[in-house]
């Protein structure tokens, strides 16, 4: 008769527990404790020289809520592990410092989890496989390499420093696309409530004076009437359009070359595109390199990370290619994304064994020269912004004001 397999028990979710009791001395104290259940929080309570005379289980309010683990906090994370690794605080304590020391519950709960299954013996690599959505493939393997290796606090730390550099990056980009679509959407706001509050105003008021209006005045308040009744019409189609637009996206990888395809295209941004895509394809590559990870493998984790399906298409074919015994320069020649000096870099780190310091070097050059593109469009868009702004603005206030000017000069003649 066949006997059932016994299953690990899921381990239980942490809660907070608000408590009150009194310590060693004899003094009141108040606090709060995360565990799985009542007995455990009492348990450690007691642990620590503490009598609990209250405990309950923190209930969870509006301000309350977890927040979203965001791929800055995995950064800070890297390096607060790496730090104390290095520093020879041994690894299940050095998770529950950074876990009970963190202010977002959601990270601190994961955290925790962690700590808990290196406690009961499972790697470190397989506990952080199972939060896929915070630690990719490339952080897994290079955690793996690390601890196959025996130099586990020295990947931590290459982990740490690429995650920094990685946000860093990040950050120019948000900062190159913010600045435009913060003034764009201002404007539109503008321009909209010109037209349904402002402009239906004037219109009662010419009405009085009757008589012809300018045809650039007549388009303005046709327009208004428009936007005035299919506001609500015109605000939908919008947030489809957004929404359908985001759902393909994610779902459509053909969709989403294409759209990369034109962004790389588009004068000024794609240029900072590209090297945003060059410097994270070079940095990753050479920390999956330089901890030991076999260079198709490494390439399977790099086309993920470099942020453009363009080149994640380009980089697993060059994959494809390095399997088959290719060489890393011959395999980036036949893309024809890869410009002269990087192809010409790796070809020297090829050829003198050092792949990895030369990919380094060239993703050192190319976030330079992202954060001086970010600085350049910057001073760029802020003056056609605001002639941007000015015609539209501009145009309206004049085509206001013409019946006005217009009536003046028939009053000024008589």
């Amino acid at each position: 008769m066949a006997t059932k397999a016994a299953t690990a028990p899921t381990p239980e979710k942490a809660l907070i527990f608000v408590w009150e009791g009194t310590d060693r001395r004899g003094k009141r104290v108040k606090g709060e404790t995360r565990a799985a259940n009542t007995a455990l929080a009492r348990a450690d309570l007691r642990r620590q020289g503490i009598t609990p005379l209250k405990l309950r289980k923190k209930s969870a309010s509006l301000f309350n809520r977890k927040k979203k683990i965001t791929s800055k906090d995995i950064a800070v994370f890297s390096r607060q592990l790496a730090t104390m690794m290095s520093s020879g605080v041994p690894m299940v304590q050095a998770f529950d410092i950074v876990g009970r020391g963190h202010n977002n519950p959601a990270m601190q709960e994961m955290v925790l989890a962690i700590k808990a299954d290196v406690e009961g013996g499972t790697s470190l690599t397989a506990s952080l496989r199972k939060f896929p959505l915070y630690f990719d493939d490339l952080f897994c393997n290079l955690v793996e390499a690390g601890e196959q290796a025996g130099v586990l606090e020295t990947l931590l730390d290459k982990i740490a420093t690429y995650k920094e550099k990685t946000e860093s990056l990040k950050a120019k980009i948000k900062k190159a696309l913010f600045y435009p679509t913060a003034v764009i959407t201002v404007a539109i706001l503008i321009t909209a409530i010109i037209m349904i509050f402002v402009i239906p105003q004037f219109k009662d008021l010419f009405s009085s004076f009757g008589a012809d209006l300018p045809a650039f005045t007549r388009v303005v308040i046709n327009l208004s009437d428009f936007v005035a009744s299919w506001w609500w019409a015109i605000l939908g189609i919008v947030v489809a359009v957004i929404v359908t637009a985001s759902n393909v996206w994610k779902r459509s990888p053909k969709f989403r070359e294409t759209l990369d395809r034109l962004l790389l295209k588009v004068p000024v941004i794609g240029v900072i595109m590209h090297k945003a895509a060059l410097a994270r394809f070079c940095r990753t590559t050479a920390t999956m390199f330089s901890a030991g990870v076999p260079l198709v493998e490494a390439l399977q984790s790099v086309a993920g990370a470099t942020g453009s399906a363009v080149y994640e298409k380009a980089v697993l074919a060059m994959r494809d290619d390095v399997a088959t015994g290719q060489s890393l320069t011959l395999a980036m020649r036949q893309q024809g994304l890869f410009p002269h000096m990087v192809i010409q870099m790796v070809t020297i780190g090829e050829e003198s064994g050092a792949l990895d310091d030369m990919l380094s070097k060239v993703a050192d050059f190319y976030e330079e020269e992202v954060d001086n593109a970010v600085d350049a469009l910057s001073s760029l868009l802020e003056p056609l912004i605001m002639v941007v702004l000015g015609t539209v603005i501009g145009s309206l206030v004049v085509a206001l004001y013409l019946p006005i000017f217009q009536l003046g000069s028939v009053v000024g003649g008589h």
